[in-house]
């Protein structure tokens, strides 16, 4: 008797064990994938259409990529509860004023821009994320702090930068830049639909985490108990001196030569120049 009284008592202690451990990691698991109520996800498929993305001559088009990423996000967000609304959902194009007013329509609402990366020196490689306004810097260190380490390729950084989504969009805003498509390595990375689906998870998880991210003014930890560093970052909205000296004779040299080049893209199309230096 005295033993089946043990047992049954060892039994017990064992199931409340398996409940809150299962409690815990359930609860873990939500805070890691975020509750959505009542947030709205602005996603932005980079370039589509007769806008390829990337260099002339790139083998992987960067438009395919950024929608199949973005459509990944999307089904990950919605699952969690979420509000997802596309720029676009299918292959065209939409002018960057659209995707920016797109994003101004919501309010409590996020934008994420989903690119890929491209240069000319096929050894460039990495993951970096670009925010505009500070309110926009918590939301970009915390993808980047799943993106980047969740991706076995370098870790580019967190940049601000002017690019026009970012600048005219009122909502918190991140430009993440998944990877150099005219790297092989990282083009292999892309072109693999787990790899992808990976991505994708990974950016839902740092928009699940955003409020996690440790306050830059003091130690505070909002959200969870686990805190994501507040990310140092590159300012490149700031051009040197030097920068601007040279620029000034190099447009007094094409002055000099009077070659006029005109582009067959319309003057709304995503600006795409070598090694991210692009108006997405």
């Amino acid at each position: 008797m005295h033993r089946n009284s043990v047992r049954i008592a060892l039994s017990a202690a064992g199931l409340l064990i398996a409940f809150f451990a299962g409690n815990s990691n359930a609860a873990k698991s939500k805070s890691s994938g975020g509750d959505g109520s009542g947030i709205t996800v602005v996603i932005d498929a980079g370039h589509g259409g007769y806008d390829r993305g990337g260099i002339p001559g790139q083998r992987v088009s960067e438009k395919d990529m950024t929608l199949d990423v973005a459509q990944r996000l999307k089904n990950v967000l919605s699952a969690s509860g979420y509000r997802v609304v596309m720029t676009r959902d299918s292959d065209v194009f939409v002018p960057l004023g659209t995707r920016s007013a797109i994003a101004n329509q919501y309010r409590n609402a996020i934008f994420v821009s989903i690119h890929f990366n491209s240069a000319t020196r096929r050894g460039a490689d990495g993951i970096e994320t670009y925010f505009y306004s500070r309110d926009s810097l918590a939301l970009a260190s915390a993808i980047h702090h799943y993106v980047a380490g969740g991706a076995p390729s370098p870790n580019r950084g967190v940049r601000r930068r002017g690019y026009y989504v970012l600048r005219r969009t009122a909502i918190p805003a991140v430009l993440v830049e998944c990877g150099f498509l005219t790297n092989p390595t990282e083009a292999s990375y892309a072109q693999n639909a787990s790899y992808r689906q990976k991505l994708a998870e990974e950016i839902a998880a740092g928009i699940g985490r955003r409020g996690s991210v440790a306050s830059s003014f003091g130690t505070t930890r909002v959200a969870t108990a686990e805190s994501i560093p507040m990310q140092p970052y590159i300012d490149q909205t700031k051009v040197s001196s030097s920068k601007k000296s040279r620029s000034k004779r190099s447009a007094k040299k094409s002055t000099k030569r009077k070659k006029k080049k005109t582009s067959s893209k319309p003057a709304d199309i995503e600006a795409h120049v070598v090694s991210s230096d692009r108006e997405s």
